[in-house]
């Protein structure tokens, strides 16, 4: 049994429950439009519980920190997931815990349509080939305006309007009358693991984007070192992909914001264990790779115990 009353965090008064046998689930809301039926405003209770869990696993809040931020075991935070047995104020803790607003969840769980995700690698392929029209995706994708693309960039307005069409036919975005744009991906949407977009990018990260100083306002590098255990580089590939879902979510707040107001951003995230190459072939080959992070910061290896060597192989 699901069952929950009272006001959200906005101030909407609702209800909705869940019938034990046969786990359907009302909402009724106080600000419903003048109108609106009883069927109207029913979802099923799965849907709100497989919304919580979706955007936990988006923000890689795992059911061990849940059960921190509620003070709770993290095997009654199982167990409450699989009952589906919640208060409105215990949702409302755990969307706390999480970052998640209230009113977003019930958003996730009465949305009737999912948005597109991600892309073939094939439709990848065609953007990538075309660069107009990877421009006016990116564009289009981020809340522009069709007079504010061809404004902006030299863009004729028939070869905009043919590449925005090519992205409706793809249902990237609905394009309406008078050249409205409706961009239809899911707030999850990503691009392809090393697909075709993901290379365009990456073979640019290095002769562009890093070429910077990054010392103007709103620019930030920074490159750190260390010698991690398994259990910390696990979690801070957590924590790096809750920024890139905080990046997310601030991107799509300030959509509604009018263009003169925002401004194209990019945010590089990456770890992984590393030897400069010029250092790997100075190593002999019976000793075990040195973390960057012990030659390039010597801070590091001081009141550590030296990482014991191999034995020699006898020549």
């Amino acid at each position: 049994m699901l069952f929950a009353s009272g006001k959200g965090l906005r101030g909407e008064a609702f209800v909705f429950a869940a019938d034990e046998l046969g786990g359907d689930a009302w909402f009724n809301s106080a600000i419903a439009p003048p109108g609106t039926g009883p069927g109207e405003v029913a979802m099923h209770a799965l849907a709100l519980v497989d919304a919580l869990k979706r955007m936990l696993k988006g923000r890689a809040v795992t059911y061990a920190m849940v059960a921190v931020g509620l003070g709770l075991s993290e095997a009654s935070v199982k167990r409450m997931f699989s009952r589906r047995d919640f208060t409105l104020q215990r949702l409302e803790d755990i969307c706390s815990v999480a970052g998640i607003d209230f009113s977003e969840l019930m958003r996730e769980a009465t949305s009737e349509d999912a948005g597109m995700t991600h892309l073939t690698a094939e439709q990848e392929r065609e953007i990538v080939s075309d660069p107009t029209l990877m421009l006016i995706a990116l564009c289009a994708v981020g809340n522009w305006t069709f007079q504010q693309i061809v404004e902006t960039y030299d863009i004729p307005e028939a070869e905009c309007i043919r590449c925005l069409t090519r992205l409706d036919r793809q249902r990237i975005i609905e394009l309406g009358p008078g050249n409205r744009i409706r961009s239809l991906i899911d707030r999850t949407f990503a691009w392809l693991p090393g697909g075709p977009i993901q290379r365009y990018f990456r073979a640019r990260v290095e002769s562009e984007f890093l070429s910077s100083k990054f010392d103007r306002p709103g620019e930030l590098f920074l490159y750190v070192n260390g010698m991690l255990s398994r259990h910390s580089t696990s979690e801070v590939t957590a924590r790096m992909r809750r920024v890139a879902n905080e990046f997310a979510d601030l991107h799509a707040a300030d959509r509604a914001l009018p263009l003169s107001e925002r401004h194209g951003a990019s945010m590089l995230l990456a770890i992984r264990p590393w030897e400069p190459r010029a250092f790997r072939a100075l190593r002999r080959k019976d000793r075990d790779p040195v973390p960057a992070g012990r030659l390039l910061n010597p801070m590091l290896g001081r009141d550590l115990p030296s990482a014991p060597l191999r034995p020699r192989k006898p020549k």
